[in-house]
């Protein structure tokens, strides 16, 4: 490659470079040690070298040099990998520039020209792959060296690269880690002794930062069983973030099938940056902490001092604006925060340019002010931009008026709600939904009602309105420590519903999204799917005591809700413990504000919960383990096996406790789930332990365990709850609580944040996301083993070769999507199948292992025998092949008996493997097959099926909007249960298209065989041997047969077509075949059934000891795992 040119002096590299080639201006040279000539500790000391030091001699065994004559001074200009590659920059050189040379007078003129013109070859290529890179000189060396080294196809993106040690055993060796979109690489090379090691994201178990008495700090990999260790970084913590970020979007996007959509910096593979990661952890950092859509990016931060007009200080901390919010969090323990959505502010203003402050207007008649805004300007400018504000004088008396005329809208509204539903387009059907949250209407409070009770609930009430009144009300609500306090204390009845929605950020979903929530009501109700099954199923099991659910109007209410989320979000659909939380949420909001409620729980704050494999609860349960390690020693003292904690708390995290403990205390504990997230469910689960400390450690089993908490769950009670005594008991499991004392909930949380509120949301993440790796490959680990097990039922493989078929098949699988976010595989992936179908294979993708894996070395990956092989076993033609399917033709053809192989190539060569009409033997050629589009190319051909619009098959509908046809999946059962083995005389006879194409397969099998010339033979004097019987057989069952001449001529055209093939290749014969077949069948039709040609081929010896020579399979298996990545299509 052509390198910036760089000046060096020669005199210093005479003992480490030899001169290959030279002339006036360049010298060729090669590195010593490399090539002719090279090895020995001259080669040893030079390798080490390279490797070691970080300059340009390490990049290549070659490169070229510019010099003049009357200079000492020397530039390299390139440098090779190969002698090929530096000999064509050579001859570059010497073709484009060494005439254009002798124009010049002075030997600066010459060196000038020359730098320039390397300098405009190295600006051509890296025009696109390398202009979003930081310093793209050096990161073009760095991708060399990392493609000459690790040989990965060249679509691999390389992210970023660091100096470190990788420690084997207690020996560390210093070289070079390489992190890429799918693998984290390392290489080494000291004194003859090299090291390489290419592990992808998706194999990894564990990532974290280690320390002991020989390593100060390094960063762990567990991965395949091993451990690494990576040590003496210089950036430590900034390698090991971009791992964890790298390692995080390649789990979301191979094992979720996420694509990205929304995030430009994300959504191709092949163009990820390090700058790139590092914007989408900010943003996801900045939407976490705020509660802000999904859809927000943080696109600037600007540090700054807020006036906080309650305590009358300025409070110091940044200012974050993403694409319509204006968002501020103190840094200097305050607690304080403030999110201003962009709808809300009607103008900015620069009171005071000397304090570099800006004051933001918001609706409401308040104003939030900034000091010491480093770029106060810019910042002013962003957010009228975004708001839609003139920043001209002239528009201020207009400004003036316009904001009157929204503020009198506002006060409209708030007096005639009904008028609403009428600007933002809401539809007549919408008095369907319940516009009352349904406590509201089965418990109205009792305003004249002044018992104990309800007085402490207005003292409750009167706190809050006076904290409105300092901090403000509705979005742009100060968030403050006295926040926080009051909701360990307790939320009224009747604020519940609001604080809920302002605290989970659901107010501004919905406020952004007006009539949505109607719409999807409208579209969705009446629909049947596996969702609505559920949902119908669950709808009377949720809160069934509490009166709201013992009528119509709360159960069509939740059903409207469940079904319009399941139609919302299909990747979701209905999971159990959704129909609890959201019965609790229509107790205290309305029905639209109980939907987008249901939205932010399940998309923001507890991600990845209310899933087939319920993955994020099972990551909370891990970081739970851990913090018990961390804050009850004793606990763990008397425990070591925390799995137990594990299977007793599942139900905490996904009810929130709502479905161990009374509803009048679980709303508490909602209450401090909206406004401290994860984190308030953890801190509550410590408590509880905590407090039955005593009795756990005492108890002799996990019964007796499970007991005590139960127990505990059943004494707890709040004191100051106003709900009627038939409320208070609907969520009690036991009534008994004589041998327990009452615990009061508000007691119990604010031990709960006394003990562990010192818990930092940012560790409770960090701790997921080193989980989270855990927690999937286990999940995978268990899913490989059903898996295993299932399929070695029907196979010949033992258990170890399993294991490693499917470690090889998962890798193809996700070789489909490394690099691409348009594969089949991603396409067609349905999260609703079963653990057999979550991983499986296209064409392309099936052709490239199966040809590592065959026997005979028959079917390369642009053989049309691969793609009729791909439709033998594709028996539902969706276009797809999944483990099972893929293990019977590996262990037929490697592991089958004679007969069962024969079969096996019989099958082959009759429908739909194969037609054998012209047309298609023309189109069933695939050389020229692009990647992406080689499925549905083969998907447009299959003609059990139509192609949907969008391009994807479904092997079953979608969770949240498909019909389903419950008959058809019964059916399809029955037929499996009752299937019986196929029988030789099942199986149809072959015609003379298919009986010459079968030949032709056994002539390809054949090929380079030390007896392929009496292999050859055998196959012809069976094919002569059955036509001649085929021509007894007609002569005796027919009566009136056709003239004498006419059947010679076609047996003799078939039996020259079959010893034509011995001579072949398939490649030159597909089509002929087809046309000699016509001509012979226009004379005479034949056919064989499997029986005479498998009775015919066992008289031939030589072919039935080919068929039954035993296969190694483990050393097949061993020289696929190095191929696999090798084989990859490159562009």
């Amino acid at each position: 490659m052509w390198l910036k040119p760089d000046e060096i002096l020669l005199k210093n590299a005479f003992k480490l470079w030899l001169t290959e080639k030279d002339n006036e201006y360049f010298v060729l040279q090669r590195r010593r040690g490399y090539g002719e000539g090279g090895g020995g500790l001259t080669g040893l000391l030079v390798g080490t070298l390279d490797t070691v030091l970080d300059s340009t001699s390490k990049v290549a065994p070659f490169r070229i040099l510019h010099h003049t004559p009357d200079s000492q001074v020397y530039w390299s200009i390139a440098c090779g990998v190969t002698k090929e590659e530096i000999v064509q920059h050579w001859d570059w050189l010497q073709q484009n520039i060494m005439r254009t040379l002798s124009v010049f007078d002075s030997s600066e003129d010459i060196t000038s020209f020359v730098q320039g013109k390397i300098r405009g070859l190295i600006a051509e290529e890296g025009k696109t792959s390398l202009v979003l890179e930081d310093d793209p000189e050096k990161f073009r060396e760095a991708l060399l060296r990392f493609e000459k080294w690790f040989e990965l196809p060249l679509q691999e993106k390389l992210v970023t690269y660091y100096s470190c040690s990788y420690w084997r055993g207690k020996v560390p060796c210093q070289g070079w880690l390489y992190l890429s979109t799918n693998f984290l690489c390392f290489y080494s090379y000291l004194l003859g002794s090299e090291v390489k090691l290419v592990i992808s994201w998706d194999e990894i178990w564990k990532l974290e930062k280690t320390a002991n008495v020989i390593l100060t700090e390094s960063i762990h990999v567990l991965a395949h069983g091993e451990d690494h260790y990576f040590s003496m970084l210089m950036h430590l913590n900034e390698t090991f973030v971009i791992m964890e970020q790298l390692a995080d979007y390649s789990i979301k996007r191979l094992f979720d099938k996420e694509a990205f959509k929304k995030e430009p910096a994300l959504s191709d593979p092949m163009q990820i940056t390090k700058r790139g990661l590092e914007a989408h952890a900010k943003s996801a950092q900045f939407r976490t902490f705020f509660r802000l859509p999904n859809e927000e990016n943080l696109l600037e931060a600007h540090e700054s001092f807020l006036w906080v007009p309650f305590c009358h200080f300025n409070t110091l901390g940044k200012i974050c604006l993403s694409e319509n919010y204006l968002c501020f969090a103190s840094q200097d323990g305050s607690q304080c925060h403030i999110i201003i959505p962009m709808r809300e502010i009607v103008n900015v203003e620069k009171p005071d340019s000397s304090s570099k402050a800006l004051t933001v207007c918001v609706r409401g008649k308040r104003a939030v002010r900034f000091s010491e805004v480093r770029d106060y300007q810019r910042l002013a400018n962003a957010i009228r931009s975004r708001c839609g504000i003139s920043p001209s004088p002239q528009h201020s008396a207009s400004s003036e008026v316009i904001r009157g005329e929204c503020q009198s809208l506002i006060n409209h509204f708030e007096d005639n709600p009904e008028d609403v539903t009428l600007m933002v387009g809401q539809k007549d059907s919408s008095k369907a939904v319940s516009t009352e949250a349904l406590m509201t209407v089965f418990h109205p409070q009792d305003v004249e009602n002044l018992d104990p009770k309800m007085l402490k609930e207005k003292m409750k009430e009167q706190s809050w309105n006076i904290h409105f009144s300092e901090y403000g009300r509705g979005t742009s609500m100060f968030f403050t420590r006295k926040t926080r306090d009051l909701i360990v204390r307790g939320v009224p009845e009747a604020l519940r519903g609001e604080l809920w929605m302002l605290f989970s950020g659901a107010v501004n979903d919905m406020a952004t999204h007006p009539g949505y929530y109607t719409e999807v009501v409208e579209q969705s109700l009446g629909t049947s799917t596996l969702a609505t099954d559920e949902i119908e199923r669950d709808l009377h099991r949720s809160l069934p005591e509490h009166p709201a659910f013992q009528s119509d109007t709360g159960i069509s209410a939740l059903r409207r809700v469940l079904t319009a989320y399941a139609y919302r979000n299909p990747k979701i659909g209905y999971c159990q413990a959704m129909n609890i939380l959201t019965s609790v949420l229509l107790l205290y909001a309305k029905e639209e504000e109980a939907f987008w409620l249901l939205v932010a729980v399940c998309e923001r704050m507890l991600p990845d919960y209310f899933n087939r494999r319920i993955i994020g609860a099972l990551v909370d349960q891990a970081v739970f383990e851990d913090l018990i390690r961390e804050n009850l020693p004793q606990l763990v003292e008397h425990m070591t096996d925390l799995t137990f904690f594990s299977s007793v708390s599942l139900s905490w995290f996904l009810t929130l406790f709502i479905s161990v403990l009374p509803i009048e205390s679980a709303v508490n504990v909602v209450d401090c789930f909206f406004y401290d997230g994860i984190k308030a469910i953890l801190q509550l689960g410590l408590a509880v332990l905590d407090y039955n400390m005593d009795a756990l450690i005492s108890c002799h089993d996990d019964a007796e365990a499970v007991t005590i908490l139960n127990k505990f769950f059943d004494s707890v009670t709040n004191k100051d709850s106003p709900l009627p005594p038939t409320v208070q008991q609907a969520s009690v499991g036991h009534n008994d609580k004589s041998s327990h004392l009452n615990v009061d909930i508000s007691e119990l949380i604010r031990e709960a944040y006394e003990k562990y509120g010192n818990i930092r949301s940012e560790e409770v993440e960090s701790s997921r996301k080193r989980n989270k790796l855990y927690v999937i490959q286990t999940l995978e680990d268990t899913t490989k083993q059903n898996v295993i097990r299932v399929v070695s039922q029907e196979v010949r493989f033992s258990a170890s070769h399993l294991d490693e078929l499917y470690n090889l098949f998962k890798r193809q699988h996700f070789l489909s999507c490394y690099w691409t976010m348009q594969s089949p595989a991603l396409l067609h992936h349905d999260p609703s199948l079963a653990y057999l179908e979550q991983y499986q294979l296209g064409f392309q993708q099936f052709s490239v292992l199966f040809s590592l894996l065959e026997p005979w070395g028959f079917c390369t990956t642009k053989s049309t025998l691969s793609l009729w092989v791909f439709r033998l076993i594709d028996e539902n033609q969706d276009g797809l092949v999944n483990f099972k399917e893929f293990c019977w033709a590996i262990d037929t053809l490697c592991c089958g008996s004679f007969t069962n192989k024969l079969k096996f190539l019989f099958k082959l060569h009759l429908p739909p493997a194969f037609t054998g009409s012209p047309l298609h033997v023309k189109e069933q050629r695939i050389q020229h097959f692009i990647p992406v589009t080689e499925d549905s190319s083969h998907l447009s051909r299959l003609t059990a099926f139509d192609l949907p619009e969008d391009g994807v098959i479904r092997k079953s509908p979608e969770r949240g909007r498909g019909k389903v046809d419950l008959q058809a999946y019964l059916k399809q059962w029955q037929n499996e249960i009752l299937k019986k083995e196929e029988t030789i005389k099942d199986l149809p006879r072959i015609n003379q298209t298919q009986f010459i194409q079968f030949s032709k397969t056994l002539y390809n099998i054949f090929h380079g065989n030390p007896e392929e010339e009496s292999l050859y033979r055998a196959v012809a004097h069976v094919t002569s041997l059955l036509l001649r019987m085929e021509e007894v057989g007609r002569r005796l069952q027919e009566s009136s047969s056709p003239p004498e001449s006419t059947k010679p001529s076609g047996i003799s055209a078939a039996e020259e077509s079959s010893a034509e093939d011995a001579s072949s290749t398939p490649e030159s014969s597909d089509t002929s075949s087809s046309h000699n077949s016509q001509d012979a069948g226009a004379e005479v039709d034949w056919s064989f059934s499997f029986e005479q040609v498998l009775a015919s081929l066992l008289n031939e010896p030589t072919i039935v000891r080919f068929f039954e020579r035993p296969f190694d399979i483990q050393r097949k298996l061993a020289q696929a795992k190095v191929a696999q990545l090798k084989l990859k299509v490159k562009k």
